[in-house]
C-alpha cells in the first residue's frame, strides 16, 4: 500500500510538472503568435507597407520552427544521455528568457531595422526551445503511465497547448478590452511578454520537484545508450522519424491558424471587433481542452491509429465548410466554426505523445519524438498563417485556405494509417528488439 501511494503521489507529480511546463512554454511561444497578428506589422516591418509588414510579420513567426529541429536533436541527445528532467528545466528557462527580453525589445520607430533583426533572433531561441520541450514532456508522462493508461497519461502535456493558448489570448482580449488602441500599440502589448517571468518561476519549481524518468534510470543502470544515439534513430528508424513528422503536419497547420490567423481574418478582413475575436477564440480553444483529453483517453480503448483517423476525418469534413460561417460575421457561427474544427484537433492530439512514444525503443526515443515533431511542426504550422494570407491574396476567397487545410490533412490521414497500431508495446528498455521487430514490417491496418 505504502508503495502504491508512493507512485500515485510521483504520478501526480509529473503530470502537474509536465502539464505546468508545457502551458508556461507555450503561453510565451503563442503569445508571441498574436501578437504577430496584432501589432509586430507596424511596431517592427512598418518600412514594408501594411499588406508586406503584415506578411514579414508572419514569417518571423514561421522562421523560428525551422531551428526547432536544431533543438530537437540537441535536446533529444542530451535527453537520452542525461535525463528528461534536466532537458524539461532548461528549455522551460530559455523559453522564458526569450519572451521576457521581447517585452523590452526596442521597435523600429527607435533603433530601426536593428529592431527587426532582435525580435527575430529571440524568436529563433523561442523556436530552439520549443523543440526540445515537447518531447521530454511527452516521455515524462508516458514512461510514468501505467500500461493501460499511456494515452490519458500522455494526454497531459497535449492539453498545455490549448491552456496556453487560452492563457495568451484571454491575456491579449482584456488588454484590448481595457485600454484604448494607442496605449495597446505603445506599450500594453508588452505586458504579456513580461508576465512570462513569473510563469516560469512556478514553472521552475514545480518540474523540478519532479523525478526522473523511470525508463531513462532503467537505461543508466544497465548502460545501453547507444554511443550515437542519433545515428542510430537514423540508420534504424528513419522511417518512423518520417511517420512522425507527416502525422502532425495537419493538426499543426490547423491549430496554428485557430491560434493566430483566424482573430487576425475576421478582424481586418470580416469586419468583427478585435476583442470579440479574441474572446471567441479563447472561448473555443476550451473545446481543444477538453477533445484533447478526450483523444487521449479514447486512445487507451480504441487505440491510438483509430482516434487519429477519427480525428483527422472530422478535420477534413470540416475544412471548407467552416469559412461560410466564418464569413457571415456573426458571431455565434463564428464560434461554432471554431469550436467544431477543436473537437477534430483534439481527437489527432491528445494520442499524440503515447503514439510517438511507442513508436520508438527508449536509447532513441527521446530523439525521434523530438525530431519527428519538429519536422512536422514546420511542414505544417511553422508558415500555415502565411501560406493562408498569400492564399486569401491571390484568390479573393476565404475557402481555398480550406482546401489547403483539407489536402495536408489527407496527407496525415495516410501517414497515421500506415502506422500499425502500437498501443500495448512495452516501453521498458527490453522492448527494444520488440519495438524493431513491429517497426518494419507492414504498417496497414
Amino acid at each position: 500500500m505504502a508503495d502504491t501511494a508512493i507512485r500515485r503521489r510521483e504520478e501526480r507529480r509529473v503530470l502537474a510538472g509536465t502539464l505546468v511546463g508545457t502551458t508556461i512554454e507555450w503561453y510565451d511561444f503563442f503569445i508571441y503568435a498574436q501578437a504577430a497578428g496584432l501589432v509586430f506589422g507596424g511596431l517592427f516591418f512598418a518600412p514594408l507597407g501594411p499588406t508586406g509588414a503584415q506578411i514579414a510579420s508572419w514569417a518571423s513567426l514561421g522562421i523560428s520552427f525551422l531551428f526547432r529541429p536544431l533543438g530537437a536533436v540537441i535536446a533529444g541527445h542530451l535527453g537520452d544521455r542525461l535525463g528528461r528532467k534536466r532537458m524539461l528545466v532548461l528549455t522551460l528557462i530559455l523559453m522564458g528568457l526569450a519572451t521576457s527580453l521581447i517585452g523590452v525589445l526596442p521597435t523600429y520607430a527607435d533603433i530601426g531595422v536593428l529592431a527587426t533583426v532582435m525580435l527575430v533572433l529571440l524568436r529563433v531561441l523561442q523556436g530552439f526551445s520549443a523543440g526540445g520541450e515537447w518531447g521530454g514532456a511527452a516521455l515524462m508522462s508516458v514512461e510514468h503511465a501505467p500500461a493501460g493508461k499511456r494515452g490519458l497519461f500522455g494526454a497531459y502535456p497535449q492539453i498545455g497547448v490549448p491552456i496556453g493558448m487560452i492563457l495568451a489570448t484571454f491575456t491579449m482580449w482584456v488588454l484590448r478590452s481595457s485600454m484604448t488602441e494607442e496605449a495597446f500599440l505603445a506599450w500594453g502589448w508588452r505586458l504579456p511578454f513580461l508576465f512570462s517571468i513569473v510563469l516560469i518561476v512556478v514553472g521552475y519549481i514545480i518540474r523540478r520537484a519532479v523525478e526522473e524518468s523511470p525508463i531513462f534510470k532503467e537505461l543508466l543502470e544497465r548502460k545501453r545508450e547507444s554511443s550515437a544515439p542519433l545515428a542510430t534513430l537514423f540508420r534504424h528508424h528513419g522511417r518512423e522519424v518520417v511517420l512522425t513528422a507527416l502525422i502532425f503536419i495537419a493538426n499543426n497547420a490547423a491549430g496554428y491558424l485557430l491560434i493566430a490567423f483566424f482573430t487576425t481574418y475576421v478582424s481586418t478582413v470580416v469586419g468583427m471587433p478585435q476583442p470579440t475575436a479574441l474572446l471567441m477564440t479563447t472561448l473555443a480553444s476550451f473545446g481543444w481542452l477538453i477533445f484533447t483529453m478526450t483523444g487521449g483517453w479514447l486512445s487507451d480503448r480504441l487505440g491510438r491509429v483509430r482516434t487519429f483517423q477519427i480525428g483527422y476525418g472530422l478535420i477534413a469534413v470540416w475544412a471548407i465548410p467552416m469559412w461560410f460561417l466564418i464569413d457571415t460575421g456573426n458571431v455565434g457561427l463564428y464560434f461554432i466554426a471554431l469550436f467544431v474544427l477543436t473537437i477534430g484537433l483534439g481527437l489527432s492530439y491528445g494520442p499524440q505523445s503515447a503514439l510517438y512514444a511507442e513508436m520508438f525503443p527508449a536509447d532513441v526515443r527521446y530523439s525521434g519524438v523530438s525530431i519527428g515533431y519538429a519536422l512536422g511542426a514546420i511542414l505544417g504550422g511553422a508558415f500555415a498563417p502565411l501560406i493562408a494570407q498569400l492564399l486569401l491574396q491571390n484568390t479573393g476567397t476565404s475557402w481555398s485556405i480550406g482546401v489547403y487545410v483539407l489536402i495536408i490533412t489527407i496527407v496525415s490521414l495516410v501517414a497515421v494509417t500506415l502506422v500499425k497500431e502500437t498501443k500495448g508495446v512495452p516501453l521498458d528498455t527490453h522492448s527494444v528488439d520488440v519495438v524493431a521487430a513491429r517497426t518494419a514490417g507492414t504498417r496497414t491496418r
